[in-house]
């Protein structure tokens, strides 16, 4: 960690000679790409200089504690040392986390899909919500949300909606949403009051830029119909829907949200992008997992990852054990703890990693 430390704190002071070229600013993306750069690395360069500072003050406080003669001072010495302790331990555990590589995926935008599972006109109720908690949040960040594909129940329920969002670090967020939700509730159409138990399955793709994914022309199928649906009456008349089959993989993609077969068109080639990148990833992270494991979880959509209990208005995430009593502030878009916790919890793990190898 020392010489990573290092290496970074030589590249903050090479870039904040680079910045002060005039010319940097004539080539825009460099620009940005610098800039970026230096600011993440201004983070690590304050933190150990504060670090720095803590320990001066620590060692001089030290030697007052030791030898000062009015006992007076002497204990007033001992107090300051505690407190510098705290500082020196808080601000040292965040310089470790900033050391931590980054996901490269973090900063990108996603597409994510939410489809009904066991559980009938529930579960598609479910998906709904679920659907509003994300976009919700989305409105909260100032994050675009596209809707790509959409299958609609006649009582208001999602058979499957697959929708895009934009906007900074995404996919850092949304990452560990993969996996099967649960919900525990009274259903509407319920007369006994039962609580019923349903499911929904979410994926969350990192949307792949066009040169990070090659795909022939001639490895595509695709295929135009006439859209159906409820609501659907104003595009069943035109041959405006778009399944694409990538052959080589057998992923298939449908959309029909469009009244355009040339818009559906390109947002079933951004999801279909989006599935065949994931599955390269999932290749890259099944065999990381060969000697690393990540207790958030492994991101399979069969993992039941969280319940959400409306009864007692409880939501358990089951792969850190956070349990939270607000699920009706959750579900309005007040999910940001739960991301949050399983960022901490993920980024722990991959410090505890990235130590253990060091040592070794």
């Amino acid at each position: 960690m020392n010489e990573r430390l290092s290496s970074l704190l030589k590249r903050y002071e090479e870039l904040s000679l680079v910045i002060q070229d005039p010319d940097l600013a004539k080539d825009q993306n460099r620009y940005r790409s610098i800039m970026k750069e230096y600011s993440q690395l201004s983070e690590i360069a304050e933190l150990h200089n504060q670090i720095e500072g803590f320990t001066n003050q620590f060692e001089e406080t030290k030697t007052i504690a030791q030898e000062e003669k009015d006992p007076q001072m002497r204990e007033l010495a001992r107090e300051e040392l505690k407190e510098l302790e705290v500082k020196l331990r808080d601000a040292g555990d965040k310089l470790k986390f900033l050391l931590v590589p980054k996901d490269p995926l973090d900063e990108k935008n996603i597409i994510m899909e939410i489809r009904a599972g066991t559980g009938g006109e529930e579960a598609a109720l479910f998906a709904a919500d679920l659907y509003r908690m994300y976009s919700r949040f989305a409105e909260t960040k100032g994050w675009k949300f596209e809707i790509m594909n959409s299958n609609e129940t006649g009582l208001g329920g999602l058979k499957e909606i697959v929708f895009s969002i934009s906007g900074n670090n995404v996919y850092e967020n949304f990452r560990y949403e993969s996996g099967v939700h649960r919900v525990q509730r009274v259903p509407e159409t319920e007369s006994s009051g039962r609580i019923h138990t349903s499911a929904v399955t979410v994926a969350v793709l990192p949307e792949a830029d066009e040169t990070e994914i090659d795909i022939r022309q001639e490895d595509l199928r695709i295929d135009v119909m006439r859209a159906g649906g409820p609501g659907g009456q104003c595009v069943n008349t035109t041959d405006s829907a778009v399944r694409i089959t990538h052959i080589p993989t057998g992923v298939t993609v449908h959309c029909q949200d469009e009244k355009s077969q040339i818009k559906n068109k390109a947002k079933a080639m951004r999801i279909l992008r989006a599935r065949i990148y994931e599955m390269e990833e999932a290749k890259a992270a099944a065999e990381r997992a060969e000697t690393r494991k990540n207790q958030v979880g492994s991101g399979d959509r069969s993992e039941r990852i969280r319940t959400y209990n409306f009864p007692d208005n409880r939501v358990t995430d089951h792969r850190i054990g956070l349990t939270l009593y607000k699920l009706d502030r959750i579900m309005e878009g007040e999910v940001g703890e739960i991301f949050d916790a399983l960022k901490l919890s993920a980024h722990e793990e991959l410090l505890r990693t990235t130590n253990s190898e060091a040592a070794s």
